[in-house]
């Protein structure tokens, strides 16, 4: 079994890899990528950056580098994880999920009996919670599938139900001042009067906002349109430095690092990732074992019913 796992070296940008993990290694998948903004600080450009670029910006892109392939590394690893738990999960629910259900029966029919035999309004009860973990009640979406919620049925379902066709929502019809805000938008914003590309960019989104609004007959929206256009294009935002880029780069891939570190651990202390952890190279023997201790528990459940109702 592969299980996620990373280690740091002495630069702080980390060097991450998928490793084999037993039962003694819990930890291997948080383990760090040092993905952080420190990873500026020690990386040594020598190998990724060109010889004899001086620009200020060459260690940190090296940095940067370094933390990315590490992050990719990482991000392999979990996934790799993530998968083999999915598919211990879905081979132990078609192999054991049976016998999950008879022992579940089994109990229902154990408390059930007792019950039948005391009378004991206790012993009702537990047979009662027994019985209901056998049979869960579905919800009401999925009783009906999309023909109704908890709010009752949806208006398409009681037209089929009582043969009257669907109604199609209601034309609306625009105000006179809706009209007369939506023509000198029109007017006003057309894309044939622009200067440029851009310009006409600009003016094809502006335009087709005002159309969707003029076609609700959304009157107070065409009136924030017309207060928007009036307003002027809105400046271009400030773009930050190539250095300020690249440390907010480095910022993002820490963050996901930490992310993914708690994917990982979450995997790893699920119920499918301890039972994988026990039996990394032959998970396979592992649900034949719990299959046996199942059986086991069956036979003696049924023996045990055999008892009361005998």
């Amino acid at each position: 079994m592969t299980t996620a796992s990373a280690t740091t070296d002495d630069s702080g940008t980390g060097d991450a890899g998928p490793e084999s993990a037993g039962p003694d290694s819990p930890g291997s998948a948080q383990a760090g990528a040092g993905t952080g903004a420190d990873a500026g600080a020690g990386a040594d450009p020598g190998s990724d950056a060109p010889q004899g670029d001086a620009r200020p910006e060459a260690r940190l892109e090296a940095a940067v580098r370094a933390a990315e392939q590490a992050l990719i590394e990482f991000e392999i690893a979990v996934e790799t994880f993530r998968v083999e738990v999915e598919n211990f999960s879905r081979l132990h629910h078609q192999k054991l999920g049976p016998m999950y259900s008879r022992l579940d029966e089994l109990d229902a029919q154990i408390a059930e009996a007792q019950a039948a035999r005391t009378g004991d309004p206790e012993d009702i009860r537990k047979a009662d919670e027994a019985r209901a973990r056998v049979m869960p009640m579905p919800g009401v979406e999925e009783l009906f599938h999309g023909w109704m919620d908890s709010e009752g049925l949806f208006p398409e379902a009681v037209a089929m139900l009582t043969d009257q066709p669907v109604r199609p929502p209601q034309r609306v019809r625009p105000s006179d001042e809706a009209r007369k805000l939506y023509r000198e938008l029109a007017r006003k914003a057309h894309p044939d009067l622009a200067q440029d590309e851009d310009e006409r960019m600009r003016r094809d989104e502006f335009i087709s906002r005002v159309n969707a609004a003029y076609a609700r007959g959304d009157e107070a929206l065409l009136r924030e349109l017309s207060e928007e256009w009036a307003a002027g294009p809105v400046p271009k935002e400030w773009k930050p430095s190539r250095s300020e880029e690249l440390y907010a780069r480095l910022e993002w891939l820490s963050e996901r690092k930490e992310m993914l570190t708690l994917v990982a651990h979450e995997l790893e202390e699920s119920a499918i990732g301890a039972m994988l952890k026990l039996a990394p190279d032959d998970p396979d023997r592992l649900l034949e074992e719990i299959a046996e201790q199942l059986l086991t528990q069956v036979g003696e459940r049924e023996a045990e019913l055999a008892k009361l109702v005998g």
